[in-house]
């Protein structure tokens, strides 16, 4: 049997729990079947649920998570789904990792969810480089005054421990992290 790549499964599972469910039967949380998920995985990679359900609790970044043998992406949805996630109400600053030319205009405008349904932000300055380093070598990291944003109405929402949830974000409440 060929060898199978994690990194190209777990991208085509987001792109089905996230972008284009492609059929699969799924509910108004974004949650799937396992079985139907894993004959989908199945029909493109010579794979199991054993493999899938390693993907999914050997991710350093917490994309998926199964309840009661049903699957879900917890972020990055372009789908419309209802993810019912807890706000965080403690969480006092929250970090972005972005390209040079992004952050400017972050500072101008703001920060949108774009074709996404949330802005992604991180807990920790060193989450927010590995973001900010998947779109440039020479990242910009952004800090966010949460506690601010909160009094403006802004919710933030933990969808696992390296990802921040909101929604549109002024550029009152967003600075760049001075660095050394």
């Amino acid at each position: 049997m060929k060898h199978v790549s994690k990194v190209e499964v777990s991208k085509y599972m987001s792109y089905l729990l996230r972008h284009e469910p492609e059929n699969l039967e799924m509910d108004r949380q974004g949650f799937v079947g396992l079985e139907e998920f894993a004959r989908k995985i199945g029909e493109r990679f010579q794979v199991d649920q054993r493999f899938i359900l390693d993907i999914v609790e050997k991710s350093g970044r917490k994309r998926f998570e199964i309840i009661n043998n049903r699957i879900r992406a917890l972020y990055g949805h372009t789908v419309t789904v209802e993810l019912a996630l807890e706000e965080d109400r403690t969480i006092r600053t929250l970090y972005h990792g972005t390209s040079p030319d992004a952050a400017s205009r972050i500072l101008e405008m703001g920060l949108k969810s774009m074709k996404r349904r949330w802005v992604h932000l991180s807990p920790t300055i060193e989450v927010a480089r590995e973001v900010g380093l998947r779109k440039t070598r020479k990242p910009v990291i952004l800090k966010i005054d949460a506690n601010a944003a909160r009094k403006n109405g802004v919710g933030f929402y933990r969808a696992s421990n390296k990802v921040y949830l909101c929604r549109d974000l002024s550029p009152e409440h967003i600075s760049p992290v001075e660095t050394s």
